[in-house]
This record gives C-alpha cells, structure tokens and sequence, in this order.
C-alpha cells in the first residue's frame, strides 16, 4: 500500500501520540471526503452548465455561493460569451451582494463597490456554455480552500481565496493588484471567521442582529494589523 506522509505541529503530534488517535485511518476517511469533494465538483465544472441545476449538483456550497455561481452563469449567458470566465465568477460574487466575502474585501480596505471586473476571454470551454479553464481551476480551489480550513461547507468566503490563488485568469490578477493575494486573503478569511463565530456565541439571537456582519467587519481590521507586526517580529 502506497505510503503518504503527514506533517504536524509539534504540539498536536505530541497530542495525537498521547491520545493514540488512529493517524492513518483518520487521514484516510478524511482523504476519502476530501477526494469525493473535488471529483463532485469537477464533474460539475468541467461540464455543461445549467445555473438552475447547480444547487442540487453542489449540495455543500451556501445558498449565497449557489447564487453567485448562478449570476455568473446568467452574466456569460447573456454577454453571449463562449464561456463563464474568472470575471463573471467575481461579478457573481459581487452582485450577490450579502456575502461575507465583501466584508471581508471592506475590511482589507478594498472597497467592493469600486472593484473593476474583468470581462477580458479567458482559453478553455467546449460546446454549450462552460467554465473557462481557468475558473474552472478557480472552483476547484473554492473547494479544496474550504477543506484544507476544514469546513464542511462551501462560502463566499471560500470562492474570494479560490479566485484569488487561481494564477491565470483575470479575476486573480485584479484582485492581487487591488492586495487581496491567497496569503493576505486566506488569513482575513480566517479572522473573520473566528470573529463571526465569537459574536455569533455572544448574541442572544444572531439572525436577528443587523450589525453582526459590521461587527465582524470593525474587529477585523486591528486583528489583521496585529498579526501582520507579530509576522514582522517572526521574519
């Protein structure tokens, strides 16, 4: 049997030593879900594409993220473009409008609103209206984002770091120019995350909370800051 090797924290080695966990049969449960993931959604993305059919074909994203998916294809759809780009993933994103992957953009001090999408092609396609070659690879990293933070969803959040990391098409590139690089995205979308969930937990009743988001968004920017000084003291 093939062999694969694991690096770990020296901390949680030390844990998973002492507990006795079973490494191996862990990493390949979490492999095997990881591998069923990817495979659903290339299957997806790598073939003709019907908007009303991607909530039901990629049940793990957010209703939001099928949305955005949705505008995307709509926009491609009806510029009549050969195929749904990098750039139309990102004006989905953005049209969407909730997301929290625009707050996140606000809180890197990228205003969502001034963001100038893309509509350059990009190579890739087939017959009936496909991803790009490049925004399909960009949705495979939405996935593979999510699971390597272990999520078992799929968000907003998630196809800002896919489209960022993805180096070819046009969507990464505005976005590395406007700042928002995999690194510095990746770690906001961490932040955010952990600030959502420490408000979530100390409101009586989040859903009804209209400033929650705001309030993600006023505790991330001196978070991001103090990283960045203990990333300098680190370098």
């Amino acid at each position: 049997m093939p062999k694969i090797n694991v690096y770990l924290p020296d901390e949680l080695a030390d844990a998973v030593r002492e507990t006795g966990v079973p490494v191996s049969a862990v990493c390949q449960r979490a492999l095997e879900q990881a591998v069923r993931r990817i495979t659903g959604v290339r299957q997806t993305v790598r073939g003709e594409l019907d908007g009303a059919e991607l909530a039901g074909r990629l049940p793990q994203f957010t209703a939001r993220a099928v949305t955005a998916l949705s505008l995307a294809v709509d926009r491609a759809r009806g510029a009549g473009a050969p195929n749904v780009t990098t750039g139309h993933l990102l004006h989905g994103m953005l049209a969407e409008g909730g997301n929290l992957a625009l707050q996140i953009l606000a809180a890197m001090e990228i205003d969502p609103g001034t963001i100038t999408v893309p509509d350059a092609a990009e190579a890739g396609g087939g017959d009936g209206l496909r991803f790009s070659t490049a925004a399909a690879n960009a949705v495979e990293l939405t996935v593979a984002e999510a699971t390597g933070l272990g999520h078992n969803y799929v968000g907003c959040e998630h196809l800002l770091l896919g489209l960022a990391t993805e180096p070819d098409g046009q969507a990464g590139r505005t976005l590395r120019d406007l700042g928002a690089d995999s690194r510095a995205t990746r770690r906001a979308v961490i932040v955010a995350l952990a600030g959502y969930a420490h408000l979530r937990a100390s409101t009586p009743s989040p859903a009804a909370a209209p400033g929650l988001l705001t309030a993600v968004r006023a505790e991330l920017a001196p978070l991001l800051r103090r990283i960045e000084r203990l990333e300098e003291r680190v370098g």
